[in-house]
């Protein structure tokens, strides 16, 4: 077992022995490379301290946050509504037995609690954006 694991060490280190020379020239010509595409004829892109920037970002970013915030509340609250029926049918067939009573009452208390952190979680996020990217 022993003699596996260095062998697949010493693997590993050969590999990246081989692998990290030829990564750094390419991380010295990224600069010129971004340089030469920011001069480019494309207007959209802005030249910004040597940085390209597109003056749309904010916005797709924005959106595309929004988006998956919508989508991940949307799921969350459909999953907490299940599990509040799920709670309501175990409270009703419990029969009386306060194990099962309490059992009911905790998944109803969590499904809850999950739909109030999903609704704040919504004002928080959307409080970020409109705050410091911009307008949604």
């Amino acid at each position: 077992m022993i003699k596996k694991i260095k062998i697949t060490l010493i693997g590993l280190m050969a590999a990246a022995a081989l692998i990290v020379p030829l990564t750094i020239p390419a991380s010295v010509y990224a600069e010129d490379i971004q340089k030469s595409l920011c001069g480019g004829t494309d207007l959209t892109l802005a030249k910004d301290g040597g940085n390209c920037t597109n003056p749309d970002a904010e916005l797709k970013v924005n959106n595309t946050i929004t988006l998956a915030l919508n989508v991940f509340s949307a799921i969350v609250g459909i999953i907490a509504v299940v599990m509040i029926i799920v709670g309501g049918v175990k409270y009703i067939t419990s029969q009386g037995e306060s194990a099962n009573i309490t059992s009911a009452k905790n998944t109803i208390l969590y499904a809850l609690v999950g739909l109030v952190v999903v609704a704040l979680a919504q004002v928080i996020v959307r409080f970020v954006l409109t705050r410091f990217v911009g307008n949604n």
